[in-house]
């Protein structure tokens, strides 16, 4: 029987799961405290959960800003990987930019990081321009990647 995953709306509830996957996905993890202030005080934020075998196993969140998405952050357990729970989450997040009828998304993602812009890729992002020395950790640069929500 295959699993289901469920996307939800990310809660304070949440917060100390997915904590750990910010700890387990990314080499500089947003605190706890980030991540409480994204949930209670940015107006702008929105954040969802995907519950999978009874466990948060991933999430994703994004900045509305005017008429585009910032995708802020998009994570799966590792051992999690490759059961289609960042793909539930990447539709979640473009479903809510519809929604909020927003022309565009946008995200960085690290010019090494080949499974996640492939998933990108799937979902019609594109590759707009590069952020030089992008990441603290190793001053990797981050390929900037936009996708038109725009109906015409």
């Amino acid at each position: 029987m295959e699993k289901e995953i469920q996307i939800e709306t990310m809660k304070r509830s949440h917060v100390s799961q997915v904590w750990e996957i910010e700890k387990q996905c990314f080499a500089t993890p947003w605190s706890k405290q980030a991540l409480i202030k994204e949930l209670q005080v940015n107006r702008l934020a929105l954040y969802f959960v995907a519950i999978y075998n009874d466990i948060v196993a991933g999430y994703a969140g994004m900045w509305k800003i005017v008429d585009e998405g910032h995708i802020t952050n998009i994570a799966v357990l590792p051992q999690l990987q490759g059961q289609g729970i960042g793909s539930a989450l990447l539709e979640r997040l473009i479903e809510a930019g519809k929604i909020s009828q927003l022309q565009a998304l946008t995200l960085e993602v690290r010019v090494g990081n080949q499974k996640a812009r492939s998933l990108y890729e799937k979902y019609g992002f594109r590759i707009m321009g590069i952020r030089k020395e992008y990441y603290q950790d190793n001053r990797e640069d981050g390929y900037i990647m936009w996708k038109s929500l725009s109906q015409y």
